[in-house]
């Protein structure tokens, strides 16, 4: 009886326990599928996000890469040093923004064991460094060494004590070019202690050398030294037979790396804005300034005190080789500039309005007013940026040759025509900026066949419709169009310059294809 009762109460706790069991089971799905939904939930709610963050990253990447894109086609159809300034010859410049409004998109550094580091001095006047630190960025990157921003010469005629700083765009310089060379401010602080207690190898490079002499001339002293100073930097890289990817580099350095300070900018687009308020206007590099006329020797209209005052002055600058010189057989053989009334004859025999505009971009023109009468009576809008701006304006300038030639050269790239009476530095510099911005018209004096025609003119022996048809045809193909840079074998003062015709990064045109054919 007792086995049965205890057997009834045995299957009686089984029931119950299977049923608390399965109560207990049955709580148990019901938190876990509160459990399961609240983890889908919350892995929607995830998936939601991520999908969000996926468009929202997408979407950042196609616009910079479209931005990117937009940069780099800027700068392959629209070349500009001042993009935004209207032109004549580019309608649709005004229209793209200015370099500094754009986004800043840097190219990667370039990765490569330095040999050393390469301090520069430059020498000469505003242009004839501009080209100096092309050649020796492209040499630093040709000999994988460290560039340390160039010095500017503060010690030449011009004495002008403007640093790098001061009329280029540092910043801008060393990391727009990155990609190819490392460029740095100051030496680091261990070899810049050493340089200041007088460890210095410094030396001038030979002139109108290739890079096979930088290679094996100055590598070897970098490596050895650590450090070597070029104390000379005019014309010693030459014209011809470098690598294309050199020759491209320079024209990099100098159309897109050596950008003027945004205080030199703003002034030039002011000078552009208010010249061409009144129409077109033409640029006169007249080159007739005391310093060159003392080193070239040409006296072609001075007096005799005016004679005996260059002559002192070419005597006094032991740098200046030639010392006796034939004005008149110089003259004659095309190497003076014009005078200010050889240059209104040759506008007039051109047929060049005499209603446009002309800036002077020079300095002060040897003579003043008596030497510039005639060209004012034939064309009475003279104009230079002392007369277009206020003296408030140009106050941070003053005594700054190489910032005043700057805004020249800004100005001279935007004009409508070119028009240099010397073969200069600018001059030269220019011409070739000018070919790269669209082979833009450049009128290219032949000084020796001018100097020639003024002479019959002046003595009778030519009437004006003959001196002016045979002016216009001895210039017919000398409008900064396309040509072929003439190279002439171990005579590269002889041969054209590279500077003044980049041919190398001008884009192909129909005239030079046809010439060539």
């Amino acid at each position: 009886m007792k086995e049965a009762l205890w057997g009834k109460e045995e299957r009686s706790e089984s029931k119950r326990g299977k049923v608390l069991w399965e109560g207990l089971m049955m709580m148990g799905l019901k938190g876990e599928s509160n459990k399961v939904e609240k983890l889908k939930n919350t892995v929607s709610s995830r998936s939601s996000r991520m999908k969000l963050w996926m468009i929202r990253a997408t979407t950042s990447v196609l616009l910079w890469t479209c931005v990117v894109q937009l940069t780099a086609l800027g700068d392959m159809w629209g070349p500009r040093v001042l993009k935004g300034w209207p032109s004549c010859f580019s309608h649709e410049s005004a229209l793209i923004e200015l370099p500094s409004a754009r986004p800043r998109v840097l190219p990667p550094k370039r990765v490569y064991k330095n040999n050393g580091y390469l301090m520069v001095s430059c020498n000469g006047g505003l242009n004839q460094m501009r080209a100096a630190i092309c050649d020796m960025v492209a040499i630093a990157r040709y000999l994988n060494v460290t560039l340390i921003v160039p010095e500017l010469d503060k010690a030449s005629f011009w004495a002008d004590p403007s640093e790098f700083q001061d009329i280029f765009g540092v910043d801008h310089f060393i990391t727009s070019l990155r990609d190819e060379v490392r460029i740095l401010k100051e030496l680091p602080p261990r070899l810049k202690l050493k340089v200041e207690n007088g460890f210095l190898y410094s030396m001038p490079p030979i002139s109108w050398s290739d890079m096979s002499y930088y290679k094996n001339q100055i590598l070897p002293l970098i490596q050895k030294y650590k450090v070597v100073h070029l104390n000379r930097t005019d014309a010693r890289l030459a014209n011809n037979g470098q690598s294309l990817e050199i020759q491209k580099l320079r024209c990099r350095v100098n159309f897109s790396a050596l950008r003027f300070t945004s205080q030199i900018e703003e002034l030039g687009r002011k000078v552009i804005k208010l010249l061409r308020q009144n129409g077109p206007f033409l640029v006169l590099h007249l080159r007739y300034e005391m310093d060159m006329l003392a080193f070239s020797g040409c006296t072609q209209g001075c007096n005799s005190d005016e004679v005996e005052e260059l002559t002192r002055m070419r005597y006094a600058y032991p740098w200046w080789k030639e010392k006796i010189i034939n004005s008149e057989l110089k003259r004659k053989d095309g190497l003076c500039p014009l005078t200010p009334e050889e240059t209104a004859l040759t506008l007039r025999a051109l047929d060049i309005d005499q209603n446009i505009q002309i800036y002077i971009a020079a300095g002060e023109i040897y003579g003043g007013d008596r030497r510039m009468a005639s060209l004012a009576k034939n064309y009475p809008k003279l104009v230079r940026k002392e007369t277009l701006l206020e003296p408030s304006d140009l106050q941070f300038f003053q005594n700054h040759s190489s910032q005043m030639a700057a805004l020249d050269y800004l100005v001279s790239l935007e004009s409508d025509i070119f028009v240099p009476t010397y073969d200069g530095n600018m001059a030269k510099v220019v011409e070739g900026h000018r070919r790269y911005l669209g082979f833009k018209k450049t009128i290219l004096l032949n000084r020796k066949l001018l100097v020639d025609l003024i002479d019959q003119y002046n003595n009778g022996v030519l009437n004006w419709d003959e001196f002016s048809s045979a002016v216009k045809e001895a210039h017919a193909d000398r409008m900064g169009n396309a040509t072929k840079r003439l190279i002439i074998p171990d005579r590269p003062k002889e041969e054209d310059y590279f500077y003044a015709n980049p041919e190398e990064c001008l884009e192909p045109s129909d005239d030079l294809l046809s010439s060539t054919a």
